[in-house]
């Protein structure tokens, strides 16, 4: 794994890390050796749970076309039904409109530093653990941080938006 540093590192990344500089977090992107495209593939390389993994899910609210940005902890599903309740309801995103609101591609997407600033969720099942990960702008970039400094990065409110799990 390697800091990103200088302008070597891919554009999506350099966003990130600015954007994680000008709030004052102390953890700076990493990339690493291999694409972690999955929340599995994150964990993977990380050595961490899956749930440690914030995966940033982008919908398309139907009423105005807006970015949804849903982040959600790794070992969970995203209930659309729920997040439609707290924003309106919700179509697909498609690569192109994932790439045209976030400036990132899909597999990367962060938590910030997004072209156009979405209409944005967390999903409260990420507080189960103390450390978290989420993708940095590139499907090899990720950056470390806690439950509350994605709150306080992000701004978006803490909400129920993931499928009851079977017990």
């Amino acid at each position: 794994m390697s800091e990103p540093t200088d302008t070597t590192f891919p554009p999506g990344v350099q966003r990130v890390a600015a954007a994680l500089a000008a709030l004052g977090h102390a953890h700076a992107p990493r990339m690493l050796d291999d694409a972690a495209r999955t929340a599995q593939q994150a964990a993977d390389a990380l050595g961490v749970a899956l749930g440690q993994i914030a995966k940033s899910i982008i919908f398309r609210r139907k009423s105005d076309g807006a970015a949804v940005l849903v982040i959600t902890s790794g070992d969970r599903r995203v209930d659309e039904k729920k997040v439609a309740a707290l924003v309106g309801a919700l179509g697909r995103a498609d690569a192109d409109f994932v790439k045209a609101q976030t400036g990132f591609s899909i597999g990367g997407v962060a938590p910030l530093g997004h072209v156009v600033p979405p209409v944005a969720l967390i999903d409260r099942e990420l507080f189960r653990f103390a450390e978290i990960w989420a993708a940095a702008g590139h499907p090899h970039a990720v950056f470390r941080l806690t439950p509350a400094d994605l709150e306080r990065l992000t701004g978006a409110p803490v909400a129920d938006v993931v499928a009851e799990v079977a017990a």
